[in-house]
């Protein structure tokens, strides 16, 4: 029976597969392919996408609670993880997905017959995207293999190629995107790529490099859009009715209509003495002091004693640490499921934009230039201080340490918990001061996946993995 039963199963030619050639032919096609390339964005259980771990666990801010399920974060947060630490291969994957898909829009579309305004708001769409993971890949990883075309699989095993050179691929997809992209949207459109975006993705870049004066080209460029600036209420960032405002320049989308493709957040950063809350994420209290007496941000972003708490009252007891987030997190009674949330990601807020520009003047030794967008951050906060004519002082001083010391303090408390953290320690130099466990010259990125190891043999390890 065993041999009448198997033979030829193996070896029947495919049926009913829909390949790209045969995909790509309306303009409905064009518009659902470019659909399916914002997907890996998404903090969602499905896309098990854990680069606020890299970004906030690995960090000063925060140590792993939880119940021990998910090893890995207990890896990245105490810097023992390895090539095999599971959310390191998801994270991988998931970039790789969102740029074959990028590759796949900018390969197939351009031949279709559609609308010619709207082909170039796709395409702009792709490049931008494409450039958003690779530079993620970049923050995690250093050196990755670049594709900027659909490759056959046997044309897959490629070298790394040097930070440099994606960088450089990166500023020409900002720089085609922001041709292309239109300002901005009709509220049904919420969450596409925006000319801002391209240009704000550009001028991080930048900031990356260490190229002071093009990120204050690209800064300028965003400014001259007329379109954003700081919400008088810092909290109307990370609200559900009030997002996607004035102060976003590219903002996560999630939604809980179904379940799977809201934000997972809520659900694990959420203490564990919430009903299905994960605590994941745990705010250290050398993060919670790092905040000036008075400022009204320490309140919005960390949660503590006596508080309220989407609907319950904080206890200490709520946290290890007795401090949990609040960013992304929301009360029951407005979602239909825990791991479902509706409150976007803010990846770029305007705020962000502001500080690039008050780094860059200062590393060019303009600091009295550099002191004014740094105010700006400050003052909006300073307003919603209890007692506005004490909090927050302006910062006044014509030395390039104390001035550099301070936008780095303001980007700490201004953008907490918004997944900067780690790789603004690292840029910095001076991530081993600050993390428990951190090796120089290793942990500056994470190790490449063993998985991918094993398929690519032409790819290397990172430096002391």
């Amino acid at each position: 029976m065993t041999a009448t039963s198997c033979t030829g199963i193996l070896d029947k030619e495919p049926i009913g597969i829909l390949d790209a050639g045969s995909f790509f032919k309306t303009e409905k096609d064009a518009l659902q392919a470019i659909n399916a390339a914002y997907q890996p964005l998404m903090f969602n259980n499905a896309n098990k996408n854990f680069y606020w771990a890299f970004g906030v666990l690995a960090s000063d801010e925060a140590v792993v609670g939880g119940d021990g399920s998910r090893p890995g974060l207990t890896e990245i947060d105490f810097m023992t993880h390895t090539l095999r630490t599971e959310e390191l291969n998801d994270f991988w994957k998931l970039q790789y997905k969102g740029i074959n898909q990028c590759n796949t829009v900018l390969d197939r579309v351009p031949a279709i017959e559609m609308d010619a305004a709207l082909k170039e708001r796709i395409l702009g769409e792709a490049h931008f995207l494409r450039a958003f993971y690779y530079f993620q890949l970049t923050q995690v990883f250093g050196e990755v293999p670049l594709y900027t075309k659909v490759t056959a699989p046997q044309d897959l095993k490629i070298a790394k190629n040097p930070v440099s050179e994606i960088y450089n691929v990166i500023f020409e997809d900002c720089d085609y995107a922001a041709v292309y992209l239109p300002v901005s949207y009709v509220s049904s459109q919420a969450g596409r790529a925006t000319r801002g975006a391209a240009l704000a993705l550009a001028a991080k870049t930048a900031l990356y490099a260490k190229d002071y004066n093009t990120v204050l080209t690209y800064v300028s460029k965003v400014k001259e859009l007329g379109i954003y600036s700081l919400m008088p209420d810092y909290q109307d960032n990370f609200r559900k009715n009030t997002q996607n405002n004035a102060e976003s320049v590219w903002e996560i989308q999630h939604t809980n209509l179904e379940l799977g493709v809201g934000n997972s957040l809520n659900q694990y950063w959420a203490s564990k003495k919430i009903p299905n809350g994960y605590g994941f994420c745990e705010v250290t209290p050398e993060y919670a002091a790092q905040f000036e007496t008075g400022d009204p941000r320490r309140k919005f972003t960390v949660a503590s004693n006596n508080e309220d708490y989407f609907g319950y009252i904080y206890k200490n007891s709520y946290s290890s640490t007795k401090f949990s987030p609040r960013k992304y997190l929301q009360a029951d009674s407005t979602t239909t499921q825990k791991a479902d949330g509706d409150i976007n990601v803010t990846n770029i807020r305007y705020a962000e934009v502001l500080l690039w520009e008050a780094e860059a003047l200062a590393e060019l030794g303009r600091l009295s230039e550099a002191l004014e967008p740094l105010e700006q951050v400050r003052a909006r906060a300073r307003q919603q201080a209890d007692d506005p004519s004490t909090a927050l002082p302006k910062v006044e001083s014509n030395n390039k340490i104390e001035v550099i010391e301070a936008i780095r303090h303001e980007r700490n408390v201004e953008l907490g918990f918004e997944m900067h953290r780690f790789f603004d320690l690292v840029r910095w130099g001076i991530a081993e001061n600050k993390i428990v466990g951190f090796q120089k010259n290793k942990n500056e990125v994470f190790p490449l996946p063993q998985v991918e190891l094993d398929l690519n043999p032409k790819l290397s390890q990172n430096v002391n993995y």
